[in-house]
């Protein structure tokens, strides 16, 4: 593994934080099977996540201190862990966006552009959420609950669909993603279980996260699909190979990798819908197992 760990659970929660540092010098411009189109959407993704992993963060420690929650003992120390993941998801992706820099590739932009949008986003939200009595804080949660769920879903995909993973012909990236969607399936659990504990379970409580869901994801789709757009443009890869490639590996019936969430994205609509009711464990046991971590 082109990356060194250190392993620690300070906060003594269900899992650990796995200090990682990866060396992304080598990591070739299309690392991904040598395509244009895999690459520049994977990087697409990428560039969501340092604002998105800070809004996660934020988001979260905003509210726990709220007294439905604040005395949970065991969930204060999953927030801990939880917190500690997403900074270093938030520190390594930061780390290849600029490496892609180093190609002409300005993902720094594209970071930039991300956290304008969930500003707006957030503040828009807010504002139609207060005639209802939810508040900035709360529409955060709601948003953050949303998109741990979108995320838990396309890394426990990444971890099963062996096309996937055979598309990621450069190690370092592989581990990355693959060590990223490890740890966002054993915390998958942690803002949810936040949200419960200061929305309840009632008919408010579904409303507000499966209306959440929907917002959240269209305004996902759109930016990375810009993003995608933006960088075969300026990368003059704006062609019909990079979108067949594109095509075959997101959104194809048998392999694709967003159309293989279909089915525990659509679980979230579920009343008494929990994360832990998608099981995980046997497949994060056998990645770590791999990866050594």
């Amino acid at each position: 593994m082109n990356a060194k760990v250190n392993i620690t659970n300070r906060a003594g929660a269900s899992f650990p934080v796995r200090r990682m540092k990866f060396d992304f010098e080598n990591v070739p411009e299309y690392w991904m099977n040598g395509s244009a189109g895999l690459t520049h959407f994977m990087t697409a993704l990428s560039a969501l996540f340092p604002a998105g992993e800070k809004f996660f963060i934020d988001s979260v420690r905003a509210v726990r201190n709220y007294p439905e929650i604040k005395d949970n003992e065991a969930l204060q120390k999953e927030i801990s862990a939880f917190i500690g993941q997403e900074a270093m998801h938030t520190h390594e992706h930061a780390g290849f966006n600029q490496s892609a820099q180093k190609f002409g590739h300005d993902v720094d932009r594209l970071e930039k552009y991300t956290g304008a949008v969930i500003q707006g986003f957030r503040k828009t939200a807010a504002f139609i959420g207060k005639p209802f009595g939810v508040n900035q804080q709360m529409i955060d949660l709601i948003g953050t609950t949303a998109l741990e769920h979108f995320t838990a879903t396309i890394a426990s995909e990444l971890l099963r669909n062996n096309h996937i993973q055979e598309l990621m012909t450069d190690e370092t990236m592989k581990t990355m993603w693959l060590w990223h969607a490890i740890e966002e399936n054993e915390h998958k659990a942690v803002a949810y279980d936040v949200f419960e504990g200061v929305f309840g379970q009632g008919f408010k409580a579904y409303a507000a996260r499966t209306s959440g869901l929907v917002m959240a994801m269209v305004v996902l789709l759109i930016v990375q699909s810009y993003f995608v757009a933006r960088l075969l443009r300026e990368d003059k890869q704006l062609n019909v190979d990079a979108f067949k490639d594109i095509y075959i590996y997101a959104y194809s019936p048998s392999k694709g990798i967003i159309t293989g969430m279909t089915k525990e994205m659509l679980a979230y609509f579920k009343p008494g819908f929990h994360p832990n009711h998608l099981e995980t464990d046997g497949l994060l046991e056998k990645w770590k197992s791999k990866l050594g971590l």
